[in-house]
């Protein structure tokens, strides 16, 4: 029985006038994925295909260093996240090393000078990464069939979007968890994979590998969409499986929303006969300390693993 693929998008028709049939297609594609367990890929997404190469091969190079000369990029005191170079201790669950940064202009951002064009690289897919984040956003937007514009001026504030660059080591003999399942507490998730699998989306309680395919990116809704449409769109469920005898290098990036932002369920969603809202309201930034908690201080079973459950009514 074939492997069940994960549906892919051309983001094309969206930066060209005119082509309101292949954005019609589109967007029906991504407005079904999005309800049934928020998980689609996208090519001709406009991120340059030899910048995300360039983005992966300098990101290798910079995990190869000696920990000595990774933790010159540290972070430093007073970032909301981790910014900078951070290692998984040995009894994390989560078996990786990462490179966190903000937008490129945050003060927190703590970017190796080494290897050369590295720092500027990351600034550039950065940016890109921005715009995908809009224009995917903006998409969503009219899949939920919200009035023009109804997210990007909710969420017009880009300083909380972060990236992070990850390796994940071999898997042992033992143990192969590169980080267990979840699902993302932001608004979306775009994630460049090299040619190394191990990524896998939850769907109807089967574990689907995503593929690596050149240029694709992936996409997954998180917690806040999900809360704010009263799950009509899901926040996808996902996972990382170490393979044996390879690193896996990735960058996610994390299309967020402002900390002091009150999130619930849309009157959209939740005012119509016999539909109650599925949540109650929070702030963001409470939200998102309890999630930091999972990492600091990591529960021992994963029943007090920190979801958006919490807030479910």
């Amino acid at each position: 029985m074939p492997t069940p693929a994960i549906p892919t998008v051309d983001l094309s028709p969206f930066f060209t006038a005119g082509d309101e049939s292949g954005r019609k297609n589109a967007k029906d594609v991504i407005a079904e994925a999005c309800a049934d367990y928020g998980f689609f890929q996208i090519v001709n997404h406009g991120v340059p295909l030899d910048l995300m190469n360039k983005a992966m091969e300098l990101s290798k190079t910079f995990f190869k260093y000696s920990d000595e000369v990774k933790r010159e990029s540290s972070s430093s005191p007073g970032a909301p996240l981790p910014a900078g170079y951070n290692k998984h201790p040995d009894h994390s669950p989560d078996k990786s090393e990462y490179l966190l940064m903000f937008p490129p202009e945050s003060p927190y951002n703590v970017l190796p000078t080494n290897p050369p064009d590295f720092r500027k690289t990351l600034e550039e897919i950065f940016r890109y990464f921005v715009k995908t984040g809009q224009i995917l956003e903006d998409i969503i937007n009219e899949c939920l069939g919200l009035p023009p514009n109804f997210l990007k001026e909710y969420n017009n504030d880009r300083s909380w979007d972060f990236m992070v660059t990850l390796r994940y080591f071999p898997a042992t003999e033992t143990e192969n968890n590169g980080i267990a399942e979840h699902e993302d507490g932001n608004m979306i998730t775009i994630v460049l994979q090299e040619d190394v699998e191990g990524l896998e989306v939850c769907k109807n309680g089967e574990w689907i590998p995503v593929i690596p395919t050149e240029g694709t990116l992936v996409v997954n809704l998180s917690d806040l969409i999900q809360v704010l449409s009263n799950k009509k769109f899901k926040s996808a469920t996902h996972r990382v499986v170490r393979p044996k005898g390879r690193n896996r290098h990735s960058y996610v990036f994390f299309y967020n929303l402002q900390g002091d932002k009150w999130v619930e369920p849309l009157p959209n969603f939740s005012s119509e006969v016999g539909v109650k809202p599925k949540y109650r309201g929070f702030y963001y930034k409470d939200y998102q300390a309890l999630r930091m908690r999972n990492k600091t201080h990591p529960p021992s079973t994963p029943e007090e693993i920190m979801r958006i459950g919490h807030y479910e009514i």
